[in-house]
């Protein structure tokens, strides 16, 4: 049971570093559409939120560049969601790894 877990988890791996090269320009955040005057809904604007290297920032958007931003915003969030599913698959590899090493030892 422990080794087919152990194939799978290093196949699973294998796939997400093949996903992850396939990853092209990406940006974290999350785009807003304000308003200069909220109650009219007049004065659109888009802003970009996020934090990097514990410091947030805003910055304006120009309608042109909206549809890119949003490309690159779910691509940062796939890559963050492959990374974490990486991590959390090492975390388990390695424990099976120790304990059938335990095993191995016992016997």
């Amino acid at each position: 049971m422990e080794t087919k877990r152990l194939r799978y988890i290093e196949n699973r791996i294998r796939v997400i570093k093949k996903q992850l090269q396939a990853v092209d320009g990406m940006r974290p955040g999350s785009l807003t559409r304000q308003y200069q005057f909220p109650k009219q809904k007049k004065g659109a604007y888009y802003q970009l939120s996020y934090t990097h290297k514990m410091k947030s920032r805003t910055e304006y958007v120009r309608p042109a560049f909206v549809d890119q931003l949003q490309k690159e915003i779910v691509a940062f969030k796939n890559f963050k969601k492959l990374v974490d599913e990486w991590v959390e698959l090492a975390i388990e590899y390695s424990k099976l790894n120790v304990d059938a090493q335990k095993k191995k030892l016992a016997e």
